[in-house]
């Protein structure tokens, strides 16, 4: 990967180092990863992952991050002898494992239930207020919201509860808003056969919030517009729809 001219180089055996040379306009390379990460850009669409990252089993990767964990705590100082903190590191490997980071994995992306659009409806399908939980992949503290999910069926219709499932597989892992709107839509667009799908997430970022600037009053929005979405008409029908109150019950 080149970032403005200057080469990162990772070595085969995963472990990543920084040249610390220098790109355009005199920045270092270490300068220029971080100015990324505070600007929150993504490098790719697709999750920046290694060739043999399902090597191990989750149970050896469980161990690993246990004892690096182990390591990061006690390097800031803290007392693992204490009960509070002595399970920690093991509680923090199970949670970025099994929980937080579960949709890095293939094995974990829910299948589709797709069924006939017997009725005929032809009209947008809107799932609104689906609880975006992901992680900032330059920080790795949290990015909270909402996300609404459109698509007008061409002949097949999914089970409502698939369109949660496919939001919050994509978020457990370490993500950039933009990337994960475009990540659903393109699943949905590919399981619906159809370019008619829309999704707009709308975000509050802890690495906002809780460090850098601490702004705990903005959100992001980000969104994405397939097929008839794009049309001014179709659009403004959905952001009619996002607008209203949602029901309560």
């Amino acid at each position: 990967m080149k970032l403005n001219g200057t080469s990162l180089n990772t070595p085969l055996n995963g472990t990543d180092t920084i040249q610390h040379g220098y790109g355009q306009n005199g920045h270092s390379t270490a300068q220029l990863i971080d100015e990324i990460g505070d600007a929150h850009g993504a490098a790719s669409i697709d999750t920046p992952m290694r060739p043999d990252a399902f090597d191990l089993d989750d149970a050896t990767k469980i161990d690993l991050i246990e004892a690096h964990f182990r390591e990061i705590m006690g390097i800031l100082g803290l007392d693992l002898t204490d009960d509070s903190l002595n399970g920690s590191p093991r509680r923090v490997a199970k949670m970025y494992v099994q929980e937080i980071f579960k949709g890095l994995n293939p094995a974990n992306k829910p299948e589709p239930t797709l069924f006939d659009n017997k009725f005929r409806y032809n009209e947008m399908l809107v799932e609104k207020d689906i609880t975006v939980q992901t992680y900032c992949e330059h920080h790795f503290v949290p990015i909270i919201g909402r996300a609404h999910v459109a698509y007008i069926s061409s002949g097949k219709v999914i089970g409502l509860s698939k369109l949660n499932r496919i939001v919050d597989y994509f978020s457990k892992r370490p993500q950039v808003q933009e990337r994960l709107t475009v990540q659903i839509a393109d699943e949905l667009k590919k399981v619906l056969e159809t370019e008619d799908v829309a999704v707009i997430i709308d975000a509050k970022h802890l690495c906002v919030s809780t460090r850098g600037v601490h702004d705990v009053n903005s959100s992001t929005i980000t969104a994405s517009y397939g097929g008839k979405f794009a049309e001014e008409s179709t659009r403004q029908e959905l952001l009619r729809y996002v607008s209203q109150a949602s029901v309560t019950i």
